[in-house]
């Protein structure tokens, strides 16, 4: 899949109103700030069209299917209206089945527990750990880091068409780095497993709240993805796609919900009946206000307009990417180049910087939540780093001398709701600290880089 980067200006559109826009936080130097969240592709703000939906409806709370009170039919219809919503979201086929789950990484470890027996997994190392891990069942090949849309495609085709016994597959794939945000050759890629005869999920975590996400347009066997990084509060996600896979499987979860029929025998054990619909997959009480949510969010990306809220994002990236230009001791992260089309996500080290360091003076003078670290993608960072993620620096040292190799990075992240002003002083706050070093001192505690107060 191949997105292009769209020529925008700020008047492109106004950011989305989310929560939290208004919230101040202290400086460790004195007063307070407007808290500039850039830390979206970890967990977004909740729109605040959400959180309006969510509270409307809570009066109306209640038990969900079988229930034949008002309330219960009223949230059993919310529910499946809900389920309805995703599907024309990812614009899926007439056939799958949209299952809600708690996250992407528990809609691909459903995945993982359905995979047919004998069937073998192809994962490239880049992948966030919720795609990378859950095959642990399965016999799993991981592909190596490619350095373009071609040589990821490639590389794909050579490894299934080496695979032996020809079985069952399937590849896993991200649509977008959580680390440098960089858009994977979906649709290429998916044509490339299936004329392979294998199928492939799609872990549109990071695309969706970014890009038009389409099922049948990318060909994709299955899709997965989360709703806190949709702008919809925790704890709701998505598994969507072929059904046949899903009815063969035994059910996640064994219980309520999941059974259509449980007879005792007369030998004391008991003969169960599985639904063979997504419920088959949701034993126990649903978590309807998750799903309202989630279908909220899709609802209200869908009619901002995803052209509209890419064209605005791009602006972003090119605002931090030019701002820092012409500071030589930033060095963004990337696989497939500087040029290729991201969402709006970017990962950087900084010379002479430990970046928890870095982070936690972002955070501490400025107001401006960045993610550092290793993001959940190791084998990737080891990559793109060249170091080993296990090692440690120690807060308020630098973590390398110049020219040195970095331990993890820094990770800025924007969307729908960021507002220029918040991009802007991350660009100008970078500057400083580089310049001018940090204004406080900062320690280690628990792991984490921390303001020293002690003095």
């Amino acid at each position: 899949m191949s997105v292009s980067t769209v020529a925008a200006t700020p008047s492109v559109c106004a950011p989305l109103p989310v929560l939290g826009r208004d919230v101040t936080v202290p400086l460790v130097t004195g007063g307070e700030v407007t808290y500039a969240a850039l830390d979206y592709a970890a967990s977004a703000p909740a729109l605040q069209r959400v959180w309006d939906d969510v509270a409307a409806y809570a009066p109306y709370y209640g038990s969900v299917h079988r229930g034949a009170g008002y309330l219960s039919q009223l949230s059993t219809d919310l529910f499946e209206n809900a389920r309805r919503t995703v599907a024309e979201f990812l614009d899926c086929r007439e056939d799958d089945q949209v299952v809600f789950t708690r996250s992407t990484t528990d809609s691909l470890n459903l995945l993982a527990a359905a995979l047919p027996a004998d069937c073998r997994v192809f994962v490239f190392e880049t992948e966030h750990h919720a795609s990378l891990l859950p095959w642990r069942s399965a016999q799993v090949t991981y592909l190596d880091a490619p350095r373009s849309h071609r040589e990821a495609v490639e590389t794909l085709e050579r490894a299934l068409a080496d695979r032996d016994p020809y079985g069952p597959a399937l590849v896993c794939v991200t649509g977008a780095s959580n680390v440098t945000g960089e858009l994977w050759p979906v649709r290429e890629l998916a044509a490339a497993a299936h004329a392979h005869g294998a199928r492939i999920v799609l872990d549109a975590a990071q695309l969706a709240p970014h890009h038009e996400v389409s099922v049948a347009g990318l060909d994709v066997d299955w899709v997965a993805f989360s709703g806190h990084k949709l702008y919809a509060p925790f704890g709701s996600g998505v598994l969507a796609g072929r059904a046949d896979w899903l009815r063969a499987a035994d059910p996640y979860l064994a219980g309520g919900g999941a059974s259509r029929k449980v007879v005792r025998r007369e030998d004391g054990g008991v003969d169960v009946e599985w639904h063979d619909s997504a419920a088959r997959h949701e034993a126990g009480s649903p978590n309807v206000i998750g799903a309202y949510a989630l279908a909220s969010a899709c609802t209200a990306l869908t009619e901002a307009g995803f052209d509209t809220l890419a064209a605005r994002e791009q602006y972003l990236v090119r605002t931090v990417r030019e701002g820092l230009a012409d500071v030589p001791q930033v060095r963004f992260l990337s696989l497939f180049g500087d040029d290729a089309p991201r969402v709006g996500v970017l990962s950087f080290v900084v010379e002479g910087w430990n970046s928890s360091h870095f982070a936690a003076a972002l955070s501490a003078e400025y107001g401006i939540g960045v993610r550092d670290g290793l993001f959940c993608a190791h084998p990737l960072l080891r990559t793109l780093l060249g170091s080993d993620p296990q090692a440690q620096g120690e807060c308020g040292s630098p973590e390398s001398a110049p020219g040195e190799k970095s331990l993890n990075a820094i990770r800025v992240s924007f969307g729908a709701g960021t507002p220029d002003e918040h991009v802007e002083r991350f660009v100008r706050a970078v500057k400083e600290l580089v310049a001018d070093g940090a204004q406080w001192n900062y320690r280690t505690e628990d792991g984490r880089c921390v303001p020293d107060t002690s003095a």
